[in-house]
C-alpha cells in the first residue's frame, strides 16, 4: 500500500511538472523581457523622483496611484508654481493618503532657499524637526552645504533621498 501511495504521489508530481513546464518557459520569457526595464530603472536611481513640471502623460501612466485621467490633468496643469499647487491638483481627485503616495515618485522640486514651510512639509518623510533644520540653515550656498548640514541629523541615504526632492 505504501508503494502505491509513493508511486501515485510521484506520478502526480511528474504530471504537474510536465503540464506546468510550458507555462514556466513563458514566465521565464516574460521575466527576461521585463528585466532590462527594472535594471535600467535601478541604474537610473534607486530613489528616482520625476519632476511634475516636465513629466509627460506617457511617463506618468506607469506610476503608482496614477490613472489616465489624473495623468492628463497633471500635464494640463503644468507648470506648477510650487509643490503646494501640485498637491492641490492631486487633491482634486485623490485622498491625502493617495496624494502622498504619488508625491513619493512625482514631485515639484522645493527650492531650499525660497520654499515656504508648507512646501517643505510636503517632502515625503519630512518631520517637524527636519522642517526646522531645513529652514535653520538658509541660505544654502550649494548642495554640498545641504549635505553637510542635514547630514548632522540623518544618515547619508536619507540625505540622498531628501536631495531628490529639493533644488537651489
Amino acid at each position: 500500500m505504501r508503494k502505491i501511495s509513493i508511486v501515485t504521489a510521484l506520478a502526480s508530481a511528474a504530471i504537474t511538472l510536465s503540464a506546468c513546464s510550458g507555462g514556466n518557459d513563458e514566465a521565464a520569457e516574460d521575466t527576461t523581457a521585463e528585466a532590462p526595464v527594472a535594471d535600467s530603472a535601478e541604474a537610473e536611481a534607486p530613489n528616482s523622483v520625476a519632476d511634475a513640471n516636465t513629466a509627460t502623460e506617457e511617463e506618468l501612466a506607469g506610476m503608482i496611484g496614477m490613472s489616465t485621467e489624473l495623468a492628463a490633468a497633471i500635464v494640463a496643469g503644468q507648470p506648477y508654481e510650487n509643490v503646494s499647487a501640485f498637491n492641490a491638483k492631486l487633491l482634486e481627485t485623490l485622498s491625502e493618503e493617495e496624494a502622498a503616495t504619488v508625491r513619493e515618485t512625482l514631485f515639484v522640486p522645493v527650492n531650499l532657499n525660497t520654499a515656504s514651510e508648507a512646501d517643505i512639509k510636503l517632502i515625503p518623510g519630512m518631520t517637524d524637526k527636519m522642517v526646522h533644520e531645513f529652514l535653520e540653515y538658509r541660505p544654502y550656498e550649494d548642495m554640498a552645504e545641504f549635505d553637510r548640514e542635514i547630514g548632522k541629523y540623518v544618515d547619508e541615504a536619507e540625505v540622498a533621498r531628501f536631495r531628490s526632492y529639493v533644488t537651489l
